[in-house]
């Protein structure tokens, strides 16, 4: 037996892992990078934060949405709904954390970088975006939405690194994970629309999505020292 074959044999114990795993990882680069934020008042790590936040928040939900079959059918849509909301946001303020300064300047101040004036057009994007999905029966939407979210963060992230000069090393490591972001959505894509859910072809794109939490965690313990 080889070990594609071992994980598929194994779907609900790995999903449990893959979960918890990156629930953790999530869970360590928000408590650093709030740290960080309280000393810096970086409003771009404040919604880079987010991002994650939001990603923990997300993959829990996506755990229990896996479960939801012994649920009703109403709390079976409602965590749908809610895992595809918690997503798209994440994506959202990823891109978010590097546009910030065409937007806000470094003085503005927002009671809360979670839903404010700015943020609010991208919950209630969001929100529709996977509304939409529920009535339809489908994931299209979201996937197209993140697509084009991480293909525009791949562009930008890669200026930034350029401009830098290469000195800034965790822009190297944005640039990297978006890149892998971008290369899962598409591939998530794929997989609902032409391959069945390919239980092989998922688990690629799983390994895809923890190398990109591990490389934003790597950069995030380099910067903060610990």
């Amino acid at each position: 037996m080889d070990l594609y074959s071992l994980l598929i044999g194994n779907k609900y114990l790995l999903e449990i892992i893959y979960t918890l795993f990156i629930g953790l990882i999530c869970a360590v680069v928000v408590l650093k990078t709030d740290r960080f934020f309280r000393l810096s008042l970086h409003q771009g790590i404040r919604y880079f934060r987010n991002a994650f936040l939001f990603f923990g928040l997300a993959f829990i939900s996506r755990y229990i949405f896996g479960l939801s079959s012994d649920l009703s059918i109403t709390y079976s849509c409602m965590f749908g709904i809610l895992f595809e909301y918690l997503i798209v946001m994440s994506g959202f303020f990823l891109f978010y954390s590097l546009i910030w300064r065409n937007f806000e300047s470094a003085n503005s101040e927002y009671v809360s970088s979670l839903f404010n004036s700015r943020i609010l057009v991208f919950h209630l994007i969001a929100l529709f975006i996977s509304l939409l999905d529920f009535l339809f029966g489908v994931y299209y939407f979201m996937f197209l939405s993140q697509i084009i979210t991480f293909l525009f963060a791949s562009v930008i992230a890669c200026l930034n690194y350029k401009k830098s000069g290469g000195k800034r090393k965790f822009l190297k490591f944005y640039f990297m994970a978006m890149l892998l972001a971008f290369s899962a959505w598409i591939l998530n894509f794929l997989a609902a629309l032409f391959f069945d859910w390919n239980p092989l072809l998922l688990i690629n794109i799983g390994i895809i999505n923890v190398t990109f939490f591990l490389l934003f965690l790597f950069g995030v313990l380099k910067i903060t020292r610990k």
